[in-house]
């Protein structure tokens, strides 16, 4: 309930013209996008610690981790609709033919209205959203003060969450990393920036199909399981682009779609998170949903850092901006967009194969949770 209208207010001031020039603006952006930032953050991570304390249910919080990764990709696929629309309308700017161009101003008024909407949509959640187990799960006491060390070493004690924190690393990595160069293949190796809105609808629905196959994926091969199924065929798909970098449009939807149906694994990550908890509770005696919450997040903001330079290696491939490319360099940049990934994806796989909580196993945990019961009881 904190933190959104301070988020609002910096996503405001991140679109404002100020009126200044040189080292000022330079600083006074910094400002604005750090506290954007840091504010989304404050959001971000409260809502995620919450879902593990409205619901003790292993099932019941990959259902819940389900619905809010599908109301992310549906909200997605509304504002890739209506977002440029907006901007446009409200901007001045024209080209030479007479055609709206988005300016400053659009994206000011833009912001300032999905700014403006975010802040009763969190409201709403946390008045609906009670921490029903929160006195159960935590023994009454003063809060423990922690560090960032101590954090960390948390983390460490509890393997079953520095699994999930390290595969959701690479993951983050296969799919922030490609993200940020996808529109370089497309242009260059596709065949034109007429694919970009065809491949990035049908990445969108891929997720959004991905993410709502979850819930019975689980079930029926377990979470550990349906995450390396997803991220093969994630894969798959990769790789299929590569072999194969044709512009037909319907080659490109069907590769693109399937490859982004592993898109919705973040849904499955949230889930293990809390079984995690239930974990580290029983073996440590301790019951951590920020730090959970914290370092998942912590390790998707290195894992995007990490990815900030990728466009600079396009360079290294023999790439040469606004200009007909080689074919090694297509080839180098193909490789960059689509073999990398997949390999990385695989890898992100590697730290899953130490993961042990499965659904039976979680529920024996709970069951010993509830008789008082820890791991140095056996």
């Amino acid at each position: 309930m904190f933190a959104p209208p301070f988020l609002a207010i910096f996503n405001i001031l991140t679109f404002t013209a100020f009126p200044v020039q040189g080292m000022t603006k330079v600083i006074l952006c910094g400002v604005c996008y750090i506290g954007a930032g840091m504010a989304y953050t404050a959001c971000s991570i409260a809502y995620q610690a919450m879902l593990n304390v409205i619901a003790v249910d292993s099932r019941v919080r990959q259902l819940l981790a389900t619905a809010r990764s599908t109301g992310a990709s549906v909200i997605g696929i509304i504002l890739s609709m209506v977002a440029m629309p907006l901007i446009l309308h409200f901007s001045s700017a024209v080209n030479e033919s007479g055609q709206p161009m988005a300016d400053g101003r659009g994206y000011f008024v833009a912001t300032v209205i999905f700014s403006l909407i975010l802040i009763p949509v969190f409201w709403l959640c946390a008045a609906m959203c009670k921490e029903t187990y929160t006195d159960k799960l935590h023994s009454a006491g003063p809060a423990e003060k922690t560090t960032f060390l101590g954090n960390m070493k948390g983390l460490i004690q509890n393997d079953q969450l520095l699994m999930v924190v390290l595969a959701t690393v690479m993951g983050t990595i296969c799919v922030t990393g490609r993200y940020g160069i996808l529109v370089y293949h497309v242009i260059y190796v596709v065949g034109g920036p007429q694919h970009i809105a065809t491949m990035f609808t049908a990445m969108t629905a891929g997720q959004l199909v991905g993410t709502l196959t979850v819930p019975w994926g689980t079930k029926t091969f377990g979470k550990r399981n349906y995450m390396f199924i997803m991220n093969i065929v994630m894969a798959l798909g990769f790789v299929a682009l590569f072999l194969n970098p044709t512009s037909n449009p319907v080659y490109l939807i069907g590769v693109s779609f399937i490859g982004s149906l592993g898109f919705g694994a973040p849904a499955i990550c949230y889930g293990m998170v809390g079984d995690s908890l239930e974990y580290g509770d029983w073996k440590l005696g301790k019951r951590q949903e920020g730090l959970a919450a914290s370092m998942l997040s912590f390790g998707v903001k290195l894992a995007t850092a990490l990815c900030a330079p990728v466009v600079m290696l396009l360079f290294a491939v023999g790439y040469v901006p606004n200009a007909e490319q080689t074919e090694a360099a297509k080839l180098g940049i193909n490789f960059m967009v689509n073999m990398l990934p997949a390999i990385i994806a695989i890898i992100s796989c590697v730290p899953l194969l130490w993961y042990k909580l499965s659904d039976k196993r979680v529920s024996e945990i709970r069951a010993d949770l509830e008789a008082g019961k820890h791991a140095w009881d056996k």
